[in-house]
């Protein structure tokens, strides 16, 4: 181009007009544009060619622009994964309904391989047996917490059974006098199952009650059953069944005929005592179902007094609890104590048993004597007795003689005790001057309460 354009110091030529670069600047907040100088003109040359060179136009005064910002680089393209063979795919095996079956439970686990569990998972939508075990499996494996207790609910047993009842009721029920009996040995007799060989031999140490003191006897765990297959002979007498001892050379005193059991040679202090003594409760429950309402009635001797068939049950079934703590403690084994229910009526039988308790202390000299004597059936002075907690209630015991009525008018003291605690009382297994939790009123009457409760323990 031709003219009086003035070449750079880099050789290149400058078209007139076109607008430089600016240099670096403030920010425009910065910038006082009255005092801004505006750019020299450059001098007029030979006028261009038309269309070449834009029209110069006069200067405005405004900032001059920035530079243009450079394009941004294209970002780097990543490459996609190359598609996975063929070979690696997991694929879903074809594997037979009884393999399928079988991965059930490992599979509830979560076991299983990914191509089982996808094998596993398909059949489940088409196999509706397979599918409600799953689910069982499944809610199985929820109960398997290692931070929980494995020992059963005392009350489960009750509560299946009453599920099944409520399904189909038995022809022939058991009685309702010996439920509880029938509950706590087989309560016992799980205990038994889960103990070991050498546990039959641990030492266990039997305590009750004689007049004023306590008594121990040491025997071992299969001592404890023998002990109670050979009471429970007294039922089995009762009822027409074959006595363990033998029949009627047998004595009718407990403790007699505890000691004939251990003496006797033919009764090895194993577990081989168990099956027996299961067998025989067994029968006695049987035997009493099938006897119909009037058995409950029916006289049981223990010697020194005697007691009606549903009561005699009824103590059975409190002795075969008691013992069965007895050997929990030795072996280190959990047990709990009865339902409520059935615990309310030990405690009901132990009530009706104290009024008699206290006289017969009374003709020993160990009680206080009567001083309030009343006509049979008419309300005497009583003892307020109250149970708190587990199977609690009220009674109020006769105190001057075994034929007067109990009576909340007539109260003189009141005993408050836990249930369970009356319970051990009852057995011998603490001592009357520790065991109310609360006292109020006649000094002796309360006594005598007292050790009334445990002089009804026995071996």
């Amino acid at each position: 181009m031709s003219g009086d354009g003035r070449e750079s110091e880099g050789g290149e030529e400058e078209v007139r007009g076109a607008r430089r670069i600016p240099g670096p600047r403030g920010a425009a907040d910065d910038l006082d544009l009255e005092s801004v100088p505006l750019p020299p003109l450059p001098p007029p040359g030979p006028a261009a060619p038309a269309g070449s060179v834009p029209e110069q136009s006069a200067p405005e005064q405004s900032v001059p622009e920035p530079p243009a910002p450079e394009p941004p680089a294209p970002e780097p393209s990543v490459p996609e994964p190359p598609e996975a063979p063929e070979a690696l795919m997991t694929s879903v095996p074809d594997l037979p309904h009884r393999v399928l079956k079988a991965l059930l439970g490992a599979w509830a686990l979560s076991a299983c391989s990914a191509e089982e569990t996808a094998a596993v998972e398909e059949h489940l939508t088409a196999c509706a047996p397979c599918a409600d075990e799953a689910l069982r499996l499944r809610d199985a494996v929820g109960l398997l917490h290692t931070d929980g207790s494995l020992d059963l609910d005392p009350t489960l047993r009750s509560r299946v059974i009453d599920g099944c009842l409520g399904r189909r009721p038995a022809r022939i029920p058991v009685p309702e006098w010996a439920a509880p009996y029938d509950a706590e040995t087989a309560r016992l007799d799980a205990l038994l199952r889960d103990i070991g060989d050498s546990e039959w031999h641990a030492p266990v140490r039997l305590r009750w009650f004689e007049e004023e003191r306590e008594v121990t006897r040491r025997t071992t765990v299969a001592g404890v059953i023998g002990h109670l297959t050979a009471v429970d002979g007294l039922l089995s007498a009762a009822l027409g069944l074959d006595d363990p001892l033998g029949g009627g050379e047998a004595p009718l005193d407990p403790t007699e005929r505890t000691e004939r059991y251990w003496s006797s040679k033919r009764r090895p202090p194993t577990r081989a005592v168990r099956e027996p003594w299961r067998a025989q409760s067994h029968e006695l429950i049987r035997t009493a179902s099938f006897a119909g309402r009037n058995v409950a009635e029916a006289s049981v001797s223990y010697g020194a007094f005697a007691l009606p068939l549903q009561d005699a049950a009824l103590d059975r079934a409190f002795e075969c609890w008691v013992h069965g703590g007895d050997i929990a403690d030795a072996v280190d084994y959990p047990y709990e104590a009865p339902s409520a229910a059935h615990l309310h009526r030990m405690i009901d039988l132990a009530a009706r048993l104290l009024p008699a308790a206290v006289a017969g202390r009374r003709r020993s000299g160990l009680a206080g004597p009567a001083k309030d004597l009343v006509t049979a059936g008419a309300p005497g002075r009583s003892v307020h007795l109250e149970i708190e907690g587990h199977g609690g209630g009220d009674w109020y015991i006769a105190l001057d003689s075994p034929a007067a009525l109990g009576s909340p008018e007539r109260v003189v003291a009141q005993v408050a005790l836990d249930g369970v605690e009356f319970c051990r009382l009852a057995a011998g297994h603490i001592s009357p001057v520790e065991a109310a939790a609360g006292q109020e009123g006649d000094r002796e009457a309360i006594r005598d309460v007292l050790f009334a409760t445990a002089s009804l323990s026995r071996l």
